[in-house]
Parts: structure tokens; C-alpha cells; sequence
């Protein structure tokens, strides 16, 4: 391991130490609370995809006519990361991308899904996507990652997807989906297949490939581990940021639950915190 590579993998252990330590994570408490969560997490699942279809682009052949690729043992690591993040087993028998699954998954819990398919519709009819349909906190760190698909280079690119993202979710986020599902049978299948196959792929298979990967494309360039370690740090700057937000309207939520509870009547009141299994 040269000085640069071993630069780059302390300051990715420090980082994800960062993430993992986020205080977020320990307010998240009540099934309402990971519906908010979801709704902005969403964004981050789903600009995923916008990731590694621009590491296909820049790694393997995507053009008619067809070259080789520039390394076949690249290639095949993206490819094999698309087949698995674009069409896995849906857990029903059939196939579908981990977003979709995701979307399910909100769907089952009763989130909301209105802005992220807003966004989606508005790339099946135009091409693009439309900021102003991305609610904050969502929006600056899309705008972070679509940033970096336009500037960046291929080994850039590839250090925030394999650092920054999916594989920072911690244990007490799996305990939380644990306890929910425990108190609400069957409510959370989707949301528990989703971190079965999506992250725990990512920790077992596509971390060391895309660790592998990234060595590959930086080697012994020094400048290339430099560039590679600061698009890491905006990566995490860019989640830290997400995780604020999500901290902020899951704790605005609350505080207004609270308030709604008080100024009710008695009887309202009694009505309003009686348990409903999957109600909003």
C-alpha cells in the first residue's frame, strides 16, 4: 500500500467513524419518526443508482460500435454491481431495482412518496431532473451528487460511491427496524428485505470489490489518492448535512405532535395517542 492509499483509507475509517456516530440514529424511536426519515433518505437510495450508472459510463462500454473496456476486472465489478442494484430479487418471486424495493418498503409503513415519484415522473418526461421538486434536506445533497457526476473523474466518482454512502448505516438503525417490527407484525418486511439484501451486499461483496476497484484506477498516482480523498470528505460532508436535516424535521415533527396533543381535549387527547397499527 503506497502513502497515498494509506492516507485515503484513515481518513475513510475517520470519516465513516463520523457518519456512524451521528446522533441521529439514537432520536430515531417511533414508527412515525423512521417515516420521516424515509422520506428523505429516499433521495439518497435513489441518487445511488445515478452513481453507479456513471461509473458504468466512464469504466465499461455503453457505445455502439463496441470496444473493449480499458480493464476487463472493472468492467465486470460494475456490471455485476448493476445487475445486482438494477434488477435483484424482489423477495416476491420476481425482480426489481433496491430503489424500487425501497419505495416499497415506504409505502408499506405509510411514508410518503410524493416528491421522490414527482421526481421520477419528471425524468421519464423531460430527462431531467428538477430541483425545486426536492424538498430540503434532499436537495442539497442531490445537488452535491450530481455535482460530482458532472465534474468528476472516474476515480472520484468511485471514492464517494464506495466510502460515502449505504454501507455507514449502523447497527442501531438495523435494532430500530428490529423493535418497529417486532411492535407492528409484518409492517416492515420490505424495509428489512431492503437492509438484508442491499446492505448487507454492500458490506460483504460490494465494498471490498469497490475498494479493489478504486486502488485500481488511483495506483501508485498520489495526486489521483489526494483527489479521491477530498471527494470522499465532500461525499460525507454531503450525508453529514442530509443526516442534520432528517435530525431536524424528525425532532420539528415531534415537538409539533406534542403541541397538537396538549391544545386537544381530554378525550381528543385519549383518542390521539391510542395505538393504531400503521396509521399515519
Amino acid at each position: 500500500m503506497n502513502r497515498g492509499q494509506a492516507q485515503f483509507s484513515q481518513r475513510a475509517r475517520e470519516r465513516r467513524a463520523e457518519l456512524v456516530a451521528h446522533p441521529m440514529y439514537r432520536q430515531l424511536l417511533t414508527l412515525d419518526d423512521l417515516r420521516r426519515f424515509m422520506e428523505s433518505h429516499v433521495f439518497a437510495v435513489w441518487d445511488f443508482m445515478s452513481l453507479l450508472k456513471r461509473l458504468q459510463q466512464l469504466l465499461t462500454t455503453v457505445t455502439v460500435p463496441w470496444v473493449p473496456a480499458l480493464s476487463p476486472r472493472v468492467s465486470r465489478f460494475i456490471n455485476q454491481l448493476v445487475l445486482d442494484e438494477e434488477s435483484d430479487s424482489d423477495g416476491l418471486g420476481s425482480y426489481a431495482s433496491h430503489f424500487e424495493i425501497y419505495r416499497r418498503s415506504m409505502l408499506e409503513v405509510g411514508a410518503d412518496t410524493l416528491h421522490i415519484d414527482a421526481v421520477v415522473r419528471s425524468i421519464q418526461n423531460v430527462g431531467s431532473w428538477r430541483p425545486e421538486l426536492v424538498p430540503e434536506p434532499a436537495r442539497s445533497f442531490v445537488r452535491s451528487t450530481f455535482g460530482l457526476l458532472e465534474r468528476g473523474q472516474a476515480h472520484e466518482v468511485a471514492a464517494a460511491f464506495a466510502f460515502g454512502r449505504e454501507d455507514a448505516i449502523p447497527d442501531m438503525f438495523r435494532a430500530l427496524i428490529a423493535a418497529l417490527d417486532h411492535q407492528n407484525p409484518g409492517l416492515l418486511k420490505h424495509i428489512r428485505y431492503y437492509l438484508e439484501r442491499h446492505i448487507g451486499v454492500d458490506e460483504t461483496e460490494h465494498t471490498p470489490m469497490a475498494k479493489a476497484m478504486l486502488a485500481e484506477l488511483c495506483g501508485d498516482d498520489e495526486q489521483r489518492w489526494l483527489e479521491a480523498t477530498l471527494a470522499l470528505d465532500d461525499a460525507v460532508e454531503a450525508r453529514l448535512g442530509l443526516w442534520d436535516g432528517i435530525l431536524v424535521r424528525v425532532s420539528r415533527q415531534r415537538s409539533s405532535t406534542r403541541l397538537v396533543a396538549v391544545a386537544a381535549p381530554p378525550s381528543a387527547r385519549t383518542a390521539s395517542i391510542r395505538p393504531v397499527r400503521g396509521a399515519r
